[in-house]
């Protein structure tokens, strides 16, 4: 069987990057025809937007993309590229799965855990109004007395039942599909009775249709940050709103060696895209230097979303071998960041190679 995948470079360090993740996924024997699109920084001049049009139009068409790390240009009209493509293409699960694999730089033994980001609304929904606005006044008017100063500049918290239901029962049902036991959902209902509140509410609700099936909890978001630290193998599947994920899934990643080994997935109804979770590195552009296991276990979410199991799994033994042996790997992956046998970036995906082979 053969596939139509879109690939979107990136800028920075992404088109190496790119380039090491197709040739290792190629090099699985699974036949993917690559349609290239460009987005960010390198594309601006030429068609005046970082995001053109005919790169959603390719994702909407393949509905499946692989996408190197993108830097969004000050001054664009956009807050991010990566969160636009998300809103226009209504990826509304990030998927992160932190997982240790030996050899990587870590404090601790064994993680293997998942964050499930809900990634449209919350804070980052971008509701904010600049200190001196008509609608500051008008708000201020609404709250209880006292409660907001005057001088304040302030940004809505918008949590629905719409959104907080389908991200709960996304993170079941993967947590289901992978054989994961149980969900944790992340808030501060504590405080935020009726945002984080309902979101709680609805994952209890959710839990009744999975019981003896995957196991639900709830952990307020600064109690998990103190066990993620302490106990990080306590924890399985993780579902949070928007913000709390964004900061818990860096967390995550610098259990396992760093944002290096991080892999990431947006997913929708309609498409899914697979990156890593790092930014664009321009200062190393050009340099061969940056690891590039963070995209390629991105490829490897990308297999295993295609139905393509056992090449992913044999994938992911490559790039395992590859970290746990030590040698062919890039400099962040040393115990000597100077350490002169550091590999470059298409050294260590050739490394992989082999494993494949």
């Amino acid at each position: 069987m053969s596939y139509r995948v879109t690939l979107i470079p990136g800028d920075g360090t992404g088109p190496e990057l790119a380039e090491a993740a197709r040739r290792v996924i190629d090099a699985t024997g699974v036949k993917i025809d690559w349609e290239i699109h460009h987005a960010g920084v390198d594309v601006m001049e030429k068609t005046g937007t970082p995001l053109p049009n005919e790169v959603l139009e390719s994702i909407k068409r393949n509905k499946v993309a692989l996408k190197g790390p993108i830097t969004t240009p000050i001054g664009t009209g956009f807050r991010s590229v990566n969160v636009a493509l998300r809103h226009a293409l209504n990826l509304y699960a990030c998927v992160r799965p932190c997982k240790l694999y030996p050899g990587a730089r870590s404090r601790y033994s064994q993680v293997d855990l998942v964050v499930i980001r809900e990634n449209t609304e919350d804070l980052y929904a971008g509701v904010e109004f600049d200190l001196g606005s008509p609608e500051i006044a008008q708000i201020i008017k609404m709250a209880p007395a006292g409660k907001i100063r005057e001088d304040s500049a302030i940004s809505i918290k918008p949590i629905s039942k719409t959104g907080s239901e389908r991200i709960i029962r996304y993170a079941f049902e993967y947590a289901k599909k992978n054989g994961r036991k149980r969900v944790t959902a992340i808030a501060k209902a504590n405080i935020m009775k009726f945002t984080d509140g309902l979101f709680y509410r609805v994952g209890r609700e959710i839990a009744k249709e999975y019981e003896g099936v995957v196991e639900y909890d709830e952990v307020l978001v600064d109690a998990a940050c103190m066990r993620l630290v302490q106990r990080p193998e306590s924890f399985d599947v993780l579902v949070m709103p928007n913000l709390y994920g964004d900061i818990l899934s860096d967390v995550c990643a610098g259990l396992v060696g760093g944002l290096g080994v991080a892999p990431g997935a947006n997913i929708g109804e309609d498409a899914a895209l697979f990156e890593p979770t790092h930014g664009s590195a321009p200062k190393y552009k050009g340099l061969n230097k940056v690891n590039p296991a963070a995209i390629i276990l991105s490829g490897v979410m990308m297999l295993r979303h295609l139905g393509e199991i056992e090449a992913a799994a044999r994938l992911e033994n490559a790039v395992s071998q590859v970290i746990s042996e030590g040698e062919y790997v890039t400099y962040d992956m040393k115990a000597d960041r100077n350490d002169p046998t550091a590999v470059g970036t298409s050294q260590m995906a050739d490394a992989i190679i082999e494993k494949l082979k």
